[in-house]
């Protein structure tokens, strides 16, 4: 089925986040384990793309504008996906 285009959720880390917990960590690979997080939470019928816009199955569009993105985002645990990211060497 094709999907269109429902939103925009701005999911990589803040440079205030950043800052405040140093840089000793894989941006790219925290950002990465974010949006796979936030593709778990909402279904096959919903998908967020590296980009941050998100896409949705015809039959699920409506479901998918009326998503709170800040509700799924508070529920990712950053401190672990950080810890989980250590700088690459």
């Amino acid at each position: 089925m094709d999907q269109i285009e429902v939103g925009y959720v701005s999911y990589t880390l803040t440079a205030e986040r950043i800052a405040q917990v140093g840089a000793d960590f894989d941006v790219e690979g925290a950002d990465d384990a974010i949006l796979a997080a936030l593709n778990d939470q909402v279904g096959p019928a919903v998908v967020v793309h590296r980009n941050g816009k998100v896409f949705a199955d015809a039959d699920a569009a409506d479901r998918a504008r009326g998503i709170d993105w800040s509700e799924l985002l508070r529920a990712i645990d950053i401190d672990q996906v950080l810890a989980d990211h250590p700088t690459k060497r």
